[in-house]
């Protein structure tokens, strides 16, 4: 008889043990020092509670926009390891190229590592593998699958129908006189190979996906559509305004130039997407092509004359 009057106790005790743990996980905060990770945690709804260096994520990645209640943790290379230690967070997400900052913040919480950009990967798979851990990790798998078809169906949508396309140069200008040209194994390119729109860059990349040229390089294309991608440094608007160099370049004489709002060129799922249709809608813009995608006010960058 006593073993049978304990039943209702144990089992009280293990409702309450299922309530504790699962009150863990919905009260769960991940941080993160790295962009990447971030737009993917707030893309599929992830508790963030710290991300860093925001004023600078706004400006270089757009969107999806941060809540105002997750904290700014710091610069990305020299995280607020105070501030992160007065709520600490489930786990610090951080990728490859922050592994120099796992001692100190691992005093504070355990630390996750993902990568991307992976020499000789597919790209857009390991975007779409990148979403499904941090999915997983979060209790986030539906929001996730989710976010992946979504992209799918955005590219199937705005993919090119013609076989005329027009080449793209994709660039952000780091000063007046030099640029980053995106090809093989960038963010940029996967989008255009799920676009089925042609890269005129064909040159070789380093491990994320750009090569460091002068501007007199993209003369050597006179024939493909310039992408020029924000934010520009300052002062090189002004520059651009007065420079020779600059105004002769074949896409700069004969309006082959569309300029872009900030997509983090070293983004997943929530940039592509991003990329997609602010490249899609500067398109139709400069054809003429009733319809655009997006309501975006663009403002075609052209120097003056």
């Amino acid at each position: 008889m006593r073993c049978f009057s304990r039943l209702p106790t144990i089992a009280r005790s293990c409702w309450l043990a299922a309530a504790l743990l699962f009150s863990a996980a919905s009260h769960a905060q991940w941080a993160t020092i790295d962009w990447t990770i971030a737009e993917t945690l707030l893309a599929i709804d992830a508790p963030v509670s710290g991300i860093a260096q925001q004023p600078a994520y706004h400006d270089w990645v757009g969107e999806p926009h941060i809540p105002e209640h997750v904290s700014d943790i710091g610069l990305r290379t020299q995280p607020n390891l105070e501030l992160l230690a007065q709520s600490p967070p489930e786990q610090t997400l951080l990728s490859p190229m922050f592994t120099g900052l796992v001692p100190r913040l691992e005093r504070i919480a355990p630390v996750g590592t993902f990568a991307l950009y992976s020499p000789g990967a597919d790209t857009w798979q390991e975007m779409q593998t990148l979403t499904r851990q941090l999915g997983e990790l979060t209790e986030r798998e539906a929001e996730a699958d989710a976010l992946i078809k979504s992209t799918q169906r955005l590219m199937a949508e705005l993919r090119y129908p013609g076989s005329d396309a027009p080449a793209l140069l994709m660039v952000q200008f780091m000063d007046a006189r030099h640029v980053r040209v995106f090809g093989e194994n960038s963010l940029y390119n996967a989008v255009l190979e799920q676009l089925a729109l042609p890269n005129a860059w064909h040159e070789p990349t380093n491990a994320w996906g750009f090569a460091l040229v002068g501007i007199e390089a993209l003369a050597r294309y006179p024939d493909a559509t310039l992408v020029v991608v924000d934010p520009l440094p300052t002062g090189v608007e002004a520059q651009l305004e007065k420079s020779g160099l600059w105004q002769h370049l074949p896409s700069v004489q004969h309006d082959r130039l569309l300029r872009l709002p900030p997509v983090w060129s070293f983004g997943a799922l929530p940039s592509a997407q991003r990329f997609a249709r602010e490249l899609t809608n500067a398109l139709y813009e400069l054809r003429g092509v009733p319809g655009s995608l997006a309501s975006y006010p663009r403002r075609l960058f052209r120097p003056l004359r």
